[in-house]
């Protein structure tokens, strides 16, 4: 659709927006809305004049993270591709796939796979730019409910944001649905495209309560930004801010609460944050159906071994956590955090515990170390194992950086993300992964963006 076509008169522009959203979002189009259905069918008109139609507009978003944008749980997610990319999953699939290709580093910028994370995440992006200015534009909305959807728009925007400045460093930060401006961006500076992504937390914050919407935890509250930002704040270095958001959310304690860790992944489970619907009633999460299997050899991926044997004894999370095939001689391993237990699950976007480790890496980078140690042992006990040993700066470090790796294995990418802020890709990936170059560290800027884009030039080293 061409965006230069939009006039100033209103009733262009709510139609414009209206059939933007609903040509991207959806195959067609339905004469109705049912808010239930996380797909969130939207109507031809006057959108973001009806409150049920403009919040169908804001949990649409939410669906197309949930399938489609780097928190999926699909193979197009974080957790699966950089599962590969880094040590946390090894490959069984047919040889010659994209999957292979990210486990390999063999991905030139002409790979599609590279290119369907690029343009689905601004495709996002450009829909919540429409739903903001929808908003804006609105005659019939109360400013209550602008404010509560555009924040919710906001964080989405700037959860995209920060994954994708993560996977290709230098990239345009889109907020508007312009198209003579989008199609001339340039890519800015990694610190730069950090500055957008808290000034859109921070805005939504601003606006959001402290209470969910509903009774599941599904949309974003004060809370959930609060808990991105904490993330932010730390891959950016700065701890003290890192340790504040973290704290508000550690603190409330009469919202959140850590479960015991059959429960971690339960739609009702005390300690999650945000999680995304599932797409009907009754289905598995997408992390269940991608992730677990039933029969050796595995059919895609299987849990890095070193992962295995990583972990430490008595540790309920081998038990609880990771699944186990054998066929009488081989034995492979997956992540069972989700069961494909029907209607149970959804899948967690935040949750409580990455809060206690962001605390307690904040904590141990400003030499707190008994605070550090109190975060890192509540993880610990919580899963059986004893107090940490660690007692220097260096040793909570790592002990943290260890704790990550078990707590959050095959959860949308944290492990290759911890790896390469902390400069570790290179001594721990070289040894297993022949093809590895230092310059992996970042993705190619898609081959054909360039090509349409020359101002997206210079490429990524490497490619």
């Amino acid at each position: 659709m061409n965006i230069t076509t939009i006039k100033n008169r209103k009733q262009t522009k709510r139609l414009i927006a209206c059939l933007s959203i609903c040509l991207m979002l959806l195959a067609g189009c339905d004469d109705f809305l049912d808010t239930q259905d996380p797909t969130g069918q939207i109507s031809h008109e006057n959108v973001f004049e009806d409150e049920i139609t403009a919040t169908a507009a804001v949990t649409t978003l939410y669906a197309k993270l949930r399938d489609e944008v780097m928190v999926t749980g699909n193979t197009y997610g974080m957790g699966f591709l950089m599962g590969l990319y880094a040590d946390e999953l090894e490959y069984y699939g047919s040889a010659g796939q994209p999957a292979e290709l990210f486990y390999n580093h063999q991905i030139l910028a002409s790979d599609a796979t590279v290119l369907k994370l690029w343009n689905s995440s601004y495709n996002l992006i450009y829909l919540t730019n429409a739903v903001i200015e929808g908003l804006e534009a609105s005659q019939n909305l109360t400013q209550a409910t602008k404010e509560q959807l555009s924040s919710e728009a906001l964080f989405i925007r700037g959860l995209t944001h920060f994954y994708l400045v993560n996977l290709f460093g230098e990239i345009p930060y889109i907020s508007t649905t312009n198209y003579d401006r989008n199609k001339q961006v340039s890519r800015m500076a990694v610190n730069e495209v950090y500055e957008n992504v808290i000034s859109d937390l921070e805005s939504a914050k601003a606006m959001l309560g402290e209470d969910y919407i509903g009774a599941e935890r599904i949309r974003a509250n004060t809370f959930t930004v609060s808990a991105l930002l904490a993330r932010v704040y730390l891959y950016r270095g700065e701890w003290a801010k890192a340790e504040t958001q973290s704290s508000l959310v550690i603190n409330h304690t009469g919202l959140y609460s850590l479960p015991n860790i059959e429960g971690e992944f339960l739609k009702s489970s005390p300690g999650a944050i945000l999680q995304l619907k599932t797409k009907m009633e009754g289905f598995y999460t997408t992390e269940a159906t991608t992730l677990v299997f039933a029969s050796g050899p595995p059919p895609a991926v299987a849990l890095h071994e070193s992962l295995l044997a990583g972990m430490e004894d008595g540790d309920q999370r081998r038990t609880h956590w990771i699944g186990e095939i054998t066929d009488g001689t081989n034995y492979w391993y997956y992540s069972n955090k989700y069961k494909q237990t029907s209607g149970a699950e959804y899948s967690v976007v935040f949750r409580l515990a990455e809060q206690y480790l962001i605390r307690a890496e904040a904590r141990a980078q400003q030499n707190n170390s008994s605070g550090a140690r109190e975060d890192l042992n509540t993880i610990r006990n919580r899963v059986g194992l004893p107090d940490t040993s660690a007692q220097t700066q260096a040793e909570l470090l790592e002990a943290v950086l260890q704790e990550r790796r078990i707590e959050l294995l095959a959860e949308h990418g944290h492990r290759w993300f911890d790896l390469n802020r902390h400069n570790r890709a290179d001594a721990v990936l070289a040894p297993i992964k022949p093809a590895w170059r230092p310059t992996n560290k970042l993705l190619p800027i898609p081959e054909t963006e360039l090509l349409m884009n020359p101002n997206l030039n210079p490429q990524n080293n490497g490619y």
